[in-house]
């Protein structure tokens, strides 16, 4: 009689397969991608749970307008920055993918979004501060979704503001190579919706 795998392993092995499957847009994002697979393969389904530890597993979704121009931000409320929207992993989630739109759905308050695929398109790796409570350490996948262009975010419980920004001018407050990121990310995108 086969044994039942707990819901958070059968997540963490299809997304330690779909990492491995996402083609990463540059040298850094390949070399981050294997730490992920290692480190989610090491910890099976434990690393997706945000009681498994200080370091863990999150999800984000970076969200465009269709015509890649404009990006939805949050201003995180613990971190004091923009950033894309995202959270932690919930054991009702069927997949990493599904745990990055829902969260995406809340903290925008855009209901009608359309995942980009099912594969990642960023991974980062962060230090949290002391705000963070007992996280430590992050280990964010991101996907992508679009919205149509007049979409109206809305303010959720942990932000303290959403809003469409221009890729070409995204506010200053936003951690470190988040620029070059959600830029790599569109640039991929771009690239793809031309094939």
């Amino acid at each position: 009689m086969r044994q039942r795998q707990s819901p958070s392993t059968a997540v963490a092995e299809r997304l330690s397969r779909d990492l491995a499957a996402w083609v990463p847009p540059n040298a850094d994002q390949d070399r981050l991608r294997a730490e992920f697979i290692r480190f989610i393969d090491q910890g099976s389904g434990g690393v997706l749970a945000r009681d498994s530890g200080p370091k863990h597993v999150t999800a984000s979704c970076f969200v465009f307008s269709t015509d890649l121009r404009r990006v939805l931000l949050c201003f995180h409320r613990k971190g004091q920055f923009w950033v894309q929207l995202g959270g932690h992993i919930e054991a009702s989630d069927r997949s990493v993918a599904h745990a990055a739109l829902r969260e995406a759905r809340e903290e925008g308050g855009i209901s009608a979004l359309t995942p980009v695929g099912l594969l990642p398109v960023d991974v980062d790796r962060h230090s949290l501060g002391d705000g963070f409570g007992r996280c430590t350490e992050h280990w964010d996948i991101g996907f992508a979704a679009t919205a149509s262009s007049d979409a109206v975010p809305l303010v959720s419980a942990e932000s303290e503001d959403v809003a469409w920004w221009p890729l070409a001018g995204l506010p200053r407050d936003v951690p470190p190579g988040f620029a070059e990121r959600v830029g790599a990310v569109a640039a991929n995108l771009a690239s793809h919706a031309t094939d």
